[in-house]
C-alpha cells in the first residue's frame, strides 16, 4: 500500500492563497500543483478559518531579553536570510536533475529534507526515477475512448481521463448541480405566488451560474432586483462557499437598501446560516423556490442566457481577471443601455430610478456614480 502524501503547511499556504486569488480554476490549480481539488477546497476554508488568529492578542506577558543579543541575532539572520535568498535564486536556474545530484544524504546537521526544501526541489525526486509512459499509452493518448475500443485498445475512461489531465487538457461542459442543497438546512417556502410586484426593492432574486474558462471553471452570482431586472450586485468565484454570495448581497444591501423579500432557489450557499442569517438582520422575508421548479426564478435564469450567448460564449478567458473584466462591461452595459422588452424598450436601470419613489435625486446620482 502507498504511503499517502504529506505537504507542508508553506506549500498548504501557498496553495490556498492563489485560490483566494481568484485569477486560476480549481481545475487549473489542481493541475498546477498536483493536488486533488477537493483538498484545495479544505486548505481555503482552513486558511480563512484561522486568518482571524493572526491578529488575536494574547494575555501572556512577554519574558525579558538581551537587547543587544536580540539585535546581533537580528542582523545575523538578516544576513543568512540574503544569502539564503541570493542562493535560492541561483539554484532555480539549475536543471532539476543538476539539483538532484547536489543533495548528500550523509551530510550531518542537515537532513535530505532540509536540502531539498533550500535546492527547492521534492524529496520524492532524489528517491524516485520515473518510469515514464509506455508506448502504448502514448500510441492513443489524444483518441477518445469509442474510437479506442474501435481499434482494439482496452481501455476505459479512467484510463483517458488520467492521460488527458497528464497532458492538460480539459473539457469544456456544463457544470453540474451548483445550486445542490445541503442537509439539514432550512428550506423556506416560495412567497411570490400571486404576488404583484410592482416596485423596485419589493422583491431581489439571486442565483449561480458557470463560466466556462479555457480550463475549468468559474462561478458567478447576481443579486437582480425582480421588477426592474437590474442587476444590483454580483461577485465572481473559483470555488462555491457561500462567502462571495454574501460580498454580493452586503454590497446591494449597501448601495440600494435592502428588499422585502429575496428569493433564492435551495442551494447550499442561499440555505446557509450566513446567508440566512444576513436577510435576517436586514428584516428581509426569505423566499426560495419550489423544488423542481426554475420558473420560480425565471428572470434570473434569462439574465443568464442573455449573459452567456452575447459574452461568455464569445470568449475563452484565462485568467479570473479576464472574465471579471468582460462580466462588468457587459453587466454595465446590460443595466444602462441594453433595452428590454418588458421594460417598455428602455434599460432596466432607467426603469430603477424613474419608479424608485424612496430616493431622492441626490442618492440616485450618488448610487448611479
Amino acid at each position: 500500500m502507498s504511503k499517502r502524501k504529506q505537504h507542508h503547511p508553506e506549500f498548504k499556504a501557498k496553495v490556498a492563497l492563489e485560490v483566494l486569488k481568484g485569477e486560476e480554476t480549481v481545475s487549473e490549480l489542481a493541475s498546477r500543483f498536483g493536488v486533488h481539488p477537493t483538498m484545495i477546497h479544505q486548505w481555503k476554508g482552513a486558511l480563512l478559518e484561522g486568518a482571524s488568529g493572526v491578529f488575536e492578542r494574547g494575555g501572556r506577558q512577554a519574558a525579558e531579553v538581551d537587547e543587544e543579543q536580540v539585535k546581533d541575532l537580528h542582523a545575523e539572520i538578516g544576513e543568512l536570510a540574503v544569502a539564503n535568498d541570493f542562493l535560492a535564486r541561483k539554484l532555480k536556474t539549475l536543471d532539476r536533475q543538476v539539483r538532484c545530484k547536489m543533495i548528500e544524504p550523509n551530510l550531518p546537521g542537515l537532513s535530505v529534507s532540509k536540502q531539498c526544501a533550500l535546492l527547492s526541489i521534492s524529496r520524492s525526486s532524489v528517491y524516485y526515477e520515473p518510469k515514464g509512459e509506455s508506448q502504448m499509452n502514448l500510441d492513443p493518448m489524444r483518441q477518445m475512448t469509442w474510437q479506442l475500443r474501435n481499434g482494439d485498445y482496452l481501455v476505459n475512461e479512467k484510463r483517458i481521463r488520467r492521460l488527458m489531465r497528464l497532458m492538460g487538457f480539459i473539457p469544456i461542459y456544463q457544470k453540474p448541480n451548483t445550486s445542490k442543497a445541503a442537509k439539514g438546512h432550512k428550506i423556506y417556502p416560495y412567497l411570490l405566488r400571486g404576488l404583484r410586484v410592482d416596485r423596485p426593492n419589493q422583491v431581489w432574486c439571486a442565483d449561480i451560474t458557470y463560466l466556462p474558462m479555457r480550463r475549468g471553471f468559474l462561478y458567478l452570482v447576481a443579486i437582480m432586483d425582480w421588477h426592474t431586472r437590474k442587476v444590483l450586485a454580483w461577485r465572481i468565484s473559483n470555488t462555491l462557499e457561500a462567502g462571495f454570495c454574501v460580498d454580493a448581497l452586503n454590497e446591494a444591501i449597501h448601495k440600494f437598501g435592502p428588499p422585502e423579500i429575496m428569493n433564492t432557489d435551495h442551494g447550499s450557499q442561499f440555505t446557509s446560516f450566513v446567508w440566512t442569517d444576513r436577510l435576517r438582520r436586514s428584516s428581509v422575508r426569505i423566499s426560495m423556490d419550489e423544488k423542481g421548479r426554475f420558473l420560480d426564478n425565471i428572470f434570473v435564469e434569462r439574465l443568464w442566457r442573455s449573459l452567456k450567448y452575447e459574452c461568455v460564449y464569445l470568449h475563452a478567458w484565462d485568467t479570473g481577471s479576464d472574465a471579471k473584466a468582460g462580466v462588468r462591461k457587459w453587466i454595465e452595459f446590460y443595466n444602462h443601455k441594453r433595452t428590454h422588452s418588458a421594460l417598455g424598450g428602455k434599460p432596466p436601470a432607467v426603469i430603477y430610478w424613474q419608479r424608485n419613489e424612496t430616493t431622492t435625486p441626490d442618492q440616485q446620482v450618488q448610487r448611479v456614480a
